[in-house]
């Protein structure tokens, strides 16, 4: 074992997300976050049923999962840490989702599926952040994205 000390790994509950998040239900599209390293780092979680309200018109035969709604997941999962390694106690008052870039859809995702967000932080300046995401399902790439945020500062 080296000298270096091994970097302990923290988790969000639900709980923790919504008091991190300003989503609610149906609009929140992260369950759980795990592996968080800071905001440098992470993995979301969201177990996709099939009794989300979007399946009843995408597509009533074949239910698939929106691709719009995996980049929003992947938004939300690297919100959460960014507000909790921006706030120090003090929540910002809105979280602006800013840029889409390089968005490639690969395979579905339909109601059973487990979907990872694996999220890793390209960059930061003062209060804005780029990530790279890749949504896995089963170990499978299905989608990948870069996307940035902006941290607003609480109003009075």
């Amino acid at each position: 074992m080296t000298s270096e000390t091994a970097k302990k790994l923290e988790s969000f509950d639900i709980q923790k997300i919504l008091a991190s998040l300003p989503h609610r239900y149906p609009f929140l599209l992260v369950d759980r976050i795990v592996d968080i390293d800071g905001d440098d780092s992470c993995i979301g979680i969201k177990n996709v049923t099939i009794n989300e309200p979007h399946f009843q018109g995408h597509f009533p035969e074949r239910p698939v999962h929106p691709g719009v709604l995996i980049i929003e997941g992947m938004a939300q999962t690297a919100g959460a840490i960014c507000i909790q390694a921006h706030g120090k106690g003090e929540k910002p008052s809105l979280v602006y989702f800013m840029t889409i870039d390089k968005a490639k859809f690969r395979k579905p995702v339909l109601p059973g599926d487990r979907l990872e967000y694996h999220m890793k932080k390209l960059n930061q300046r003062r209060n804005m952040w780029w990530y790279s995401g890749r949504a896995m399902v089963d170990g499978q790439l299905v989608c990948e994205a870069e996307i940035s945020a902006m941290l607003a500062p609480p109003t009075a």
